[in-house]
């Protein structure tokens, strides 16, 4: 098979790939979320492998203690922040109002300084863009809170997507090595060192930013608590999430919470308080967590990240997102070999242009020095 019909074929098989990821989306998420698990769980395997479990027994029990988390999380967590959703819903009115006459207060305040015309101008402007922002915001709270159970099926969850990442977990050394067997000869080496680099971009990134986001979600919504917001578990963990996306939740929460404590508190000591503990979770972030859970060895730039989990939320909704990360850092590496490749090849360093004319070089070198004999010969012989 020549090099056009490989290109050909694989271009192929990616646009299949989109065209049933597109129209299966729904369908897809507790396998995709299945397969999720498994890859995450898989070392914890293989240490109890290792330690002399078969593995059916030993993917029986590393499912059976995550299901037991995950079910006394679902029971601790979720019935606060479905109470705290609820009253964020019914208080949301009243937010929206105090804003409205802080900024009607700010406007004010600017009229003494500012000409009839342009304050009416600014008025207008302001408002109308509060307005629009407000009904924004409340139009897409509520739409997340509402089709959130619609998009994310509860009951697949539940119950498919435990059964699909045990039976993935028990068989994922022989997938692995089915898949390998399928790989072309002539690049299989080379393609199992990029599948590598991936495997650590993506592992790096998922084991150690996501407990960097465990951790900074408990210590926001604790944190927030204490300082006595009312929302503070629904924000803090908010926050937490968005942190896979570095600083991206810190300014998020940040933001939130003290709006939030604006609107709630009559004196800027609880506001204060509200802000330190984001300033403290960004410095536990950067000093501590990063360094030590997540490092250098990630390859992920947040740009990038935020660009793939948006194109792959708006193509593909959840199961995007959830695919946007491994999505990005296949992309990542494929980029990088490929710029790899192009700064060793001619073409970048230009060795056929130089090899053209070294040939060229030394001829005319060779022929210098026999011409001037000959010319002296000929003087001698005048002479």
């Amino acid at each position: 098979m020549t090099a056009e019909r490989q290109i050909r074929f694989w271009f192929f098989g990616l646009l299949v790939f989109l065209i049933l990821l597109f129209f299966l989306s729904s369908v897809l998420l507790p396998f995709v979320a299945g397969m999720a698990i498994a890859y995450l769980l898989d070392p914890v395997c293989d240490k109890l492998e290792a330690m002399g479990a078969s593995r059916t027994i030993a993917t029986s029990i590393v499912t059976l203690i995550f299901l037991v988390v995950v079910l006394l999380v679902i029971l601790l967590l979720v019935p606060l922040i479905v109470g705290q959703a609820a009253r964020l819903l019914e208080n949301l009115p009243g937010y929206l109002e105090f804003a409205r006459a802080k900024v009607a207060t700010l406007l004010t305040m600017i009229e003494m300084r500012v000409d009839d015309q342009m304050l009416e101008k600014l008025r207008s402007a302001v408002l109308g863009s509060a307005d629009n922002v407000f009904s924004w915001l409340t139009t897409a709270f509520v739409g997340v809170l509402s089709g959130g159970v619609a998009v994310v099926n509860l009951l697949s969850l539940m119950v498919i997507t435990p059964v699909v990442s045990f039976y993935l977990l028990r068989d994922w050394d022989k997938i692995v090595e089915r898949v390998d067997g399928w790989l072309p000869r002539d690049h299989a080496e080379q393609i199992r060192e990029l599948v590598k680099e991936v495997d650590s971009t993506l592992s790096g990134f998922l084991r150690g930013q996501g407990t960097v986001c465990l951790i900074l979600g408990a210590f926001y919504a604790i944190g927030l608590s204490i300082a006595g917001l009312d929302f503070g578990l629904i924000v803090g963990m908010t926050a937490g999430i968005l942190s896979i996306v570095p600083y991206v939740g810190s300014i998020v929460g940040l933001a939130l919470s003290v709006g939030l404590a604006l609107g709630q508190f009559d004196s800027l000591t609880p506001v204060i308080a509200v802000a330190a503990v984001f300033f403290a979770g960004q410095m536990l972030e950067g000093y501590i967590l990063t360094p030590n859970l997540v490092g250098d060895k990630v390859g992920l730039h947040p740009v990038w990240l935020i660009f793939g989990l948006l194109a792959g939320g708006t193509l593909f909704g959840f199961v995007g997102i959830l695919l946007a990360v491994p999505v990005a850092a296949v992309i990542g590496v494929g980029v990088r070999f490929g710029l790899g490749q192009y700064l060793s090849s001619h073409y970048y360093q230009g060795t056929g242009r130089a090899a053209a004319q070294e040939p060229a070089a030394s001829a005319a070198a060779a022929d210098a020095p026999s011409a001037a004999p000959e010319a002296s010969s000929e003087e001698k012989a005048e002479s």
